[in-house]
């Protein structure tokens, strides 16, 4: 099988797109060299001091996957959600209030680990910055587009290690992908069918009752930057998704999974035009539709054609180059489609899980391709901690995952105007034909939340 180079897979934005991805971003931060070991400090085989912001749901597997290191601090608003983690890491000091918990062992912290809601996150990040530190951050990587720039200028100027949690990218799968791509194995590729089945929510307005806030949580600083509302259980734990003013739906949700391997192989950048086009039913418009069909066009990029990307929530698109293809469970669930001039590569979510080229024919001939790729050893959190001890960057770090964040959030705004098509200017972060969609990229925050 011939091979086309597959240099700089992990390439940044060169100067020039990086100050224009920025522009909104104005954080006025002292900058503060980060501790990194391994550059005349202790050896790179010690351990990181780490706190973690979120201390359950997604931060039990970041803190099982990062156990390796010293876990000095956990920080949640919600003590009854994180009591399993307070037990099982009964030696690192709690805290409710991340502010406190940064202003008690900052000097001495080397990174910090933020698994909270979508909304809080560009605010606890920032302040983790500013102070020089390492940062690990789930996905998507903010609530909002002038959020996710104003990190990666933040983590830009502070010269401090990064990642994203979308731990597929680390896998072995996401690189064969890759691979194939870059040898030519299915051709030139013009169209990406991804697919998420699962519905969020179940389009309620937002609740009239205001039952009494549990005294096992600090509602205050649950909110954060979102805006002034009482307390409901209907929003947490784990149900705020599904709400515009905290989560950003399944696409916030699964698009850095399913979506990263084409956007990885492909060399995505910005779309030029988005439209969403809703079902599933009527829905609050404080909530997401139950299902879409959100279509991206994304430009040319060198001798690559343009590429059309279809993203499916809520329902199983029709796909023809899936007629007569057998998906297992999960892949029927959650997958995507990479068509190309000579066949497809299909593949599960979460790095490419199961990848495979049809027909079968074209899978036999072409074989498996030559691993061009580094391996990630060990997993997702343990690639950004080998980045923070060696100073190298980490393989999902902002500059990339900055950008497959944006194409989540373009989505979230495009559901909003259905039927419409945004064509959006990356360069000025707005959309040149549409300016109540524009008024979408930076939210309003509340008083003392604002990023």
């Amino acid at each position: 099988m011939s091979k086309q180079p597959l240099s700089n897979w992990n390439s940044t934005l060169n100067r020039r797109r990086f100050l224009t991805r920025t522009a909104l971003a104005s954080a006025s931060l002292t900058i503060v060299s980060p501790r990194v070991l391994g550059r005349g400090g202790a050896a790179p085989s010690d351990r990181l001091d780490l706190a973690f912001i979120g201390a359950a749901g997604r931060a039990e597997e970041n803190l099982r996957n990062m156990a390796t290191e010293n876990i000095v601090a956990l920080c949640d608003v919600d003590d009854a959600h994180a009591a399993q983690s307070y037990e099982r890491y009964d030696k690192a000091e709690r805290y409710r209030d991340f502010r406190t918990m940064l202003d008690k062992h900052g000097d001495n912290l080397d990174g910090v680990v933020i698994s909270t809601p979508d909304h809080s996150h560009a605010f606890i990040a920032l302040d983790a910055i500013g102070r020089g530190k390492n940062v690990y951050v789930e996905k998507p990587l903010a609530h909002s587009i002038y959020e996710v720039r104003t990190l990666m200028a933040a983590a830009k100027k502070q010269n401090v290690i990064t990642q994203l949690g979308n731990q597929g990218h680390s896998y072995n799968d996401i690189r064969t992908v890759c691979e194939w791509i870059g040898s030519g194995a299915i051709g030139a590729v013009n169209e990406v069918q991804v697919w998420y089945t699962r519905q969020y929510g179940d389009g309620k307005p937002r609740p009239v009752e205001t039952p009494e806030v549990p005294p096992t949580l600090d509602w205050n600083l649950w909110l954060g930057p979102a805006p002034e509302r009482p307390y409901n259980p209907v929003y947490l734990p784990g149900k705020w998704r599904s709400w515009n003013d905290f989560g950003t739906g399944s696409l916030g949700d699964w698009v850095c999974h399913i979506l990263d391997p084409a956007f990885w192989a492909l060399k995505l950048d910005a779309p030029e035009t988005i439209r969403a086009k809703n079902g599933g039913g009527a829905y609050s418009p404080e909530r997401f539709p139950l299902e879409s069909e959100i279509t991206y066009i994304f430009p040319p990029r060198g001798d690559r054609p343009p590429v059309k990307v279809v993203w499916t929530f809520g329902r199983k698109p029709e796909i023809p180059q899936l007629k007569g293809v057998k998906l297992d469970d999960w892949n029927s669930q959650a997958g995507a489609i990479l068509i190309g001039e000579k066949g497809c590569i299909v593949h599960g979510s979460h790095g490419a899980g199961n990848a495979r080229i049809i027909p079968e024919s074209l899978a036999k001939a072409v074989g498996k391709p030559d691993p061009v790729i580094p391996r990630v050893e060990g997993n997702h959190q343990q690639d950004w901690i080998r980045a923070c001890k060696s100073g190298e960057k980490a393989g999902s770090d902002f500059t990339y995952g900055g950008p497959l964040s944006e194409v989540a959030l373009l989505g979230v705004i495009a559901t909003a105007f259905e039927g419409e098509e945004l064509k959006w200017n990356a360069e000025n972060a707005a959309f040149d034909n549409h300016a109540a969609a524009t008024a979408r990229v930076k939210p309003a925050f509340r008083d003392g939340w604002a990023v």
